[in-house]
């Protein structure tokens, strides 16, 4: 079970998530992925983390950000940060979703 409000998610450890990335120009009209851009997800546990706990490329083709069970299944529960990046074919970076929370749920089983 999986819940979003804002950038914060809610997520069950050890559950499937998926979710839709919008991309957004300055001037509100949504951006539309070139072939060579590059959109990815990162999860630390705080942000002075040097390596993420997860690191996912988003397909081109979808937009659509999905972490599987094994993801999250050996994960402490609490909370997590993310930020999601699109890089450019020309080298421009953004990272449009920024100071984002996860929150790893508890599960029963």
């Amino acid at each position: 079970m999986f819940k979003i409000d804002g950038t914060t998610i809610t997520l069950t450890r050890g559950d499937s998530f998926y979710t839709d990335i919008v991309i957004k120009n300055p001037d509100g009209s949504d951006y539309t992925v070139q072939q060579n851009d590059v959109v990815r997800f990162a999860l630390k546990k705080k942000y002075t983390d040097e390596e993420p706990l997860i690191l996912k490329t988003i397909p081109n083709e979808t937009l659509i950000l999905h972490l599987g069970p094994e993801d999250t299944k050996d994960m402490a529960f609490g909370n997590y940060v993310y930020d999601v990046e699109l890089t450019k074919a020309n080298g421009d970076v953004d990272t449009f979703i920024c100071e984002a929370v996860l929150e790893l749920a508890k599960e029963v089983h």
